[in-house]
């Protein structure tokens, strides 16, 4: 039996109309042909694996909700996660090196993570258009909560009682990060690219921000969350420009909207008092190939939260994109569509010197970066902050393999961004 592309596309199409947000993520999906998958599976490189013969049998409203079941495992990144949860639980052994026994226990286990990842997303991707196909599990199988991670069910629920069961269920290594016999693997054709990956889950991330009640609570956590986990760094990043702003002689100027105090020793003479002025930021990203679509995205965030903490004055911050060569700082308040643009080797001295030379001159300059750049030999005449994407301990350059990059100078407050 061929597989019916005209059915399994217009299942997609269904899937993107009736859930606009993933989009995206859908179409970035390239189809693979395979009669060994029991139904549909992905792998972590976003190919989606079709069973012809489950295609003909199941309704295209049905196949629609598997669509969007299958990228919902590469969007919440269960790849990479099963293979975390295997790691700190020792669940990675020899493959099939230790007999029957073990290579059952492997199965049952992968299975385990399987059903855990879709406990995770069937609570909130069906209905509204989408029904849920038949056999899809859910939390209440196993009289579980809805809303939780997958690893927390894999905690806190044994899922014994459904592996028999369901030993046909297999989303593919997208789904536990264990790789099957059927997929082609990182070398393999139409493969996406770890930055592609990011950007993907960026845009969508970026829809469902910029669209909010259109999409269910589940998703629009992920989408705060996915490249901002809850950590501190926001507080941090804001601190450090408050800091570094906040000391005496930053940003200050006379005025007379307010009277100074002392006018009343001198009769007949008004005297200004002094106002503190917001300060003027200038941020300088990273933008060479050694950062991802995704870090580019928290640096726009960033930026953002940037003029927050500056009393919203966008007039007063302004952007350069640099790698090897500086652009234009272009003023936040005219850049509603910023384009960082780059690619190349990175050296942010030149970003430095292009901020200095901007009129009127920063009194912040914000450096966003991975750190694997040359820094000024002089400390500049303002105030600087780096924000650091982070990176291995000993991450070297791709040109150089013997470069170790220096760490941030002195005089720059450090914080680490992720």
């Amino acid at each position: 039996m061929p597989l019916d592309q005209e059915k399994l596309l217009a299942a997609r199409l269904h899937a993107v109309r009736v859930r606009p947000y993933l989009a995206a993520a859908l179409f970035a999906l390239h189809v693979v042909e395979d009669r060994s998958v029991p139904t549909m599976a992905v792998d972590a490189h976003w190919r989606c694996y079709v069973s012809p013969g489950f295609v003909a049998r199941t309704p295209v409203e049905e196949l629609a909700g598997v669509w969007v079941h299958e990228v919902s495992h590469l969007l919440r990144d269960h790849h990479a996660r099963g293979e975390r949860y295997a790691r700190e639980r020792e669940e990675h052994g020899p493959g099939g090196r230790g007999g029957t026994a073990a290579r059952g226990a492997e199965s049952r286990e992968r299975l385990r993570r399987n059903i855990a990842a879709d406990f995770e997303i069937n609570d909130d991707i069906y209905g509204d258009g989408l029904p849920r196909p038949a056999g899809a599990v859910h939390p209440s199988a196993l009289r579980l909560p809805e809303n939780l991670l997958m690893e927390e069910y894999l905690r806190t629920a044994s899922l014994s009682g459904l592996t028999a069961d369901l030993a046909w269920l297999d989303c593919g290594s997208g789904a536990d990060g264990q790789a099957r016999p059927w997929e082609l693997g990182p070398d393999g054709a139409h493969g996406l690219s770890r930055q592609q990956r990011d950007a993907v889950r960026f845009r969508v991330a970026e829809g469902i921000r910029g669209r909010p009640g259109h999409a269910p609570d589940g998703w629009r956590r992920w989408a705060e969350e996915v490249f901002h986990p809850p950590q501190p760094w926001r507080q941090l990043l804001g601190a450090a420009v408050r800091s570094a702003t906040g000391a005496p002689g930053a940003g200050e100027d006379h005025s007379y909207r307010r009277p100074s105090r002392r006018s009343a020793g001198v009769p007949g003479v008004l005297l200004p008092s002094l106002r503190r002025k917001p300060p003027r930021v200038c941020v300088v990203i990273d933008t060479s190939g050694s950062v991802s679509d995704a870090e580019l995205g928290s640096a726009l965030l960033e930026v953002a939260a940037i003029s927050r903490a500056v009393g919203g004055r966008r007039d007063l911050v302004s952007v350069i994109s640099c790698d090897a060569a500086a652009g234009i700082a272009v003023p936040l308040c005219r850049a509603e569509n910023l384009a960082l643009v780059g690619g190349g080797g990175t050296d942010l001295r030149s970003g430095f010197t292009r901020a200095l030379r901007s009129r009127p001159r920063p009194d912040v300059i914000v450096a966003l970066t991975d750190g694997q750049t040359p820094w000024p030999s002089a400390q500049p005449p303002c105030r600087t902050v780096v924000g650091l994407f982070p990176r291995p301990a000993h991450a070297v350059d791709e040109n150089d393999p013997d470069y170790v990059p220096d760490t941030p100078p002195p005089w720059a407050r450090v914080v680490t961004i992720g």
